[in-house]
């Protein structure tokens, strides 16, 4: 069953790659509670079907970074991206776009969390395996107040300029 607007988010977790050890965090990947991240904040979240491929790499994840600004003037706290990939990817990916200090890059190795969200996607026609559907919502103390999932590969609904609109 798919998460909907109103649900809490499900319990679990997220790996995150951290490039520089402060205090409850080491060095390389680190294991976050969703439930824990989530409490007392407002979060853009956007997924995408896979890091350093084209749609997300050209124009998902760089229009979070060209409006992260905006977001925060909007109230945003943090901006999530989720992604089937591991952390060191991830991380990866983050340093590649250079979205340090502005998007969270999380890792869901095996498309755990989104099987919970039932936002997962079978991607094995394309080589790729199971992966998510591309999305993003507006979360707030760990409740789903907007959400917006793509049909047929496009990037419209849950771009940052449609979050934006939708704050």
């Amino acid at each position: 069953m798919t998460i909907k607007v109103g649900d809490r988010l499900p319990d679990g977790t997220l790996t995150e790659y951290i490039e520089v050890e402060t205090a409850g965090c080491t060095l390389g990947p680190n294991k976050f509670n969703v439930q824990d991240l989530a409490k007392g904040k407002k979060i853009a979240l956007f997924a995408v079907p896979g890091a350093f491929t084209p749609t997300c790499s050209a124009k998902h994840a760089p229009g979070y970074l060209i409006n992260f600004d905006k977001l925060k003037a909007k109230g945003i706290d943090e901006i999530w991206c989720l992604a089937v990939n591991d952390a060191f990817v991830m991380g990866a990916w983050g340093k590649d776009l250079k979205a340090t200090g502005k998007i969270r890059m999380f890792a869901d190795g095996s498309a755990d969390y989104n099987k919970k969200l039932g936002l997962d996607a079978d991607f094995s026609g394309f080589g790729m395996g199971m992966r998510s559907k591309r999305y993003s919502m507006l979360v707030e103390d760990g409740v789903v107040k907007k959400l917006n999932v793509e049909e047929g590969g496009k990037l419209e609904v849950s771009s940052a300029e449609a979050m934006l609109a939708q704050l």
